[in-house]
């Protein structure tokens, strides 16, 4: 069994989650920039409407800035959040994040004409969340966790292998230098 092997992968995968993440969160960003310079809102025409509180059927009120925010904050957190969790929260975290973050921007495409550079962000959002759900759903679990839940029943989080687990043998024979 070479454990070092295995939990190289697991790290490169919390690294590579996080990229993934980063990756979005510069696409969220950089789409939300292009639409304050391109949205019709802004136009003359529109910006009685803007004032009123409404960006076409959306009445922006303090609640749906705040869930906005929350929704962002997410993805933000996920850049951290997949480099520290241990195996089994961070697997759930990628895939309950991603999902949700898949379903927003698909559900900001239903609104109303699209800016066609709209269009190509959310496309590439929604692939770079799919493919995050599905990394870590086909992330397989680390070996020798089974064994330590067996051994540990009342632990609930067997997610930090102990270092004999992870093929570490120290001299004294109690786990340290």
């Amino acid at each position: 069994m070479d454990t070092t092997r295995k939990t190289t992968r697991m790290t490169d995968r919390k690294v590579i989650l996080s990229t993934l993440w980063i990756f979005a969160v510069f696409n969220y960003l950089y789409a939300d920039v292009m639409t304050l310079f391109f949205n019709p809102a802004l136009q003359p025409e529109e910006w009685k409407k803007l004032q009123s509180g409404y960006v076409g059927a959306i009445h922006l009120t303090q609640g749906f800035a705040l869930a906005t925010a929350i929704l962002m904050e997410t993805a933000i957190a996920m850049v951290l959040l997949s480099r520290v969790l241990p195996y089994m929260t961070n697997r759930w975290a990628n895939i309950g994040v991603g999902v949700l973050h898949t379903a927003a921007v698909s559900w900001s495409m239903t609104g109303g004409a699209l800016n066609l550079f709209y269009v190509f962000f959310a496309t590439v959002e929604i692939a770079c969340t799919l493919f995050i759900v599905w990394y870590a759903w086909r992330w397989p679990r680390p070996e020798g966790r089974a064994l330590l839940v067996a051994s540990h029943p009342d632990r609930r989080d067997a997610d930090e292998l102990t270092p004999a687990l992870n093929g570490v043998h120290y001299p004294d024979g109690e786990g340290r230098g």
